[in-house]
């Protein structure tokens, strides 16, 4: 079982740290999936995270100036690692202004994920920081555990505000109550509502668009979701999506769908009653 990989291209590096950064703020632990063609970072949805799960899918290609990988077994060839976001994020941070980062898989007591960050020198010879990051790595009986979340049948798909304009309604917002609810319908309306004994507030969108699959209908969607779950995936966001949908499953779930060239997010927050 063998990974490296490495970027030289600024740009791609750059974007690459800030989709760490924003799973980091999803998540303290998230599984890695690495495949020939893709990387995954995937959460289930244990109850252990309060029922919310993502999944983030990445073309290796668009990021990676090399990429070797060799699986479990020619038939399985996949790796599957735990391991702690943060940690990768925070090596990544050192790098901006790196000539080359390399990733490799080694084993130092434990299996760890080694981060060399070539930095630029006055000198000849190189400086190079190197960061063993401790992972796990998931077994293959346990890969099951791990499969794309299946989207039900939502009744509703819309696309979102900025995210930016979302996230400061939602921080507002936030002292009034542990919760909020999320209507939307098929002619561009989007509702962000508080309701408790003592208050009721609420913010409208309108004219936002309804992705093609959507027949027009005046009828109101809802879901009332945990506000904190909300913020903490509004707040992480840094991978500037080119489109941002939400659909929602009344009274079920909210599942937020981000798109940006190379790079998708899924983000699943469960209703409460």
């Amino acid at each position: 079982m063998k990974f490296r990989c490495k970027i030289v291209d600024v740009s791609c590096l750059n974007h690459f740290s800030r989709i760490l950064n924003t799973i980091a703020k999803l998540t303290k632990s998230c599984t890695l999936r690495l495949t020939a063609c893709k990387l995954y970072f995937i959460l289930t949805d244990k109850v252990a995270n309060g029922g919310v799960s993502m999944w983030c899918e990445l073309n290796q290609d668009n990021f990676f100036d090399e990429y070797q990988l060799e699986g479990v077994s020619a038939e399985q060839n996949e790796i599957f690692l735990e391991l702690i976001p943060e940690n990768v994020s925070r090596a990544l941070k050192m790098a901006q202004n790196a000539k080359s980062v390399k990733m490799k898989l080694k084993n130092k007591h434990c299996p760890c994920l080694t981060v060399a960050v070539e930095l630029p020198s006055m000198s000849s010879t190189n400086r190079i920081v190197t960061h063993d990051l401790p992972v796990s790595v998931i077994p293959r009986r346990l890969w099951n555990d791990f499969s794309e979340p299946s989207i039900p049948n939502f009744d509703v798909s819309i696309y979102l505000p900025t995210l930016k304009i979302m996230k400061n309604v939602v921080e507002r917002m936030k002292n009034l109550s542990n919760f909020m609810v999320i209507e939307a319908n098929r002619i561009g309306e989007f509702n962000l509502k508080i309701e408790t004994d003592l208050v009721s507030v609420s913010t409208h969108f309108k004219d936002l668009r309804n992705p093609p699959w959507e027949r027009d209908s005046v009828h109101m969607v809802e879901a009332r979701v945990d506000i904190r779950k909300l913020l903490q995936f509004l707040a992480g966001q840094q991978v500037n999506p080119t489109k941002a949908i939400c659909n929602i499953v009344h009274k079920r779930m909210i599942h937020f769908l981000l798109l940006h060239e190379d790079v998708s997010l899924q983000y699943f927050i469960p209703a409460m009653a």
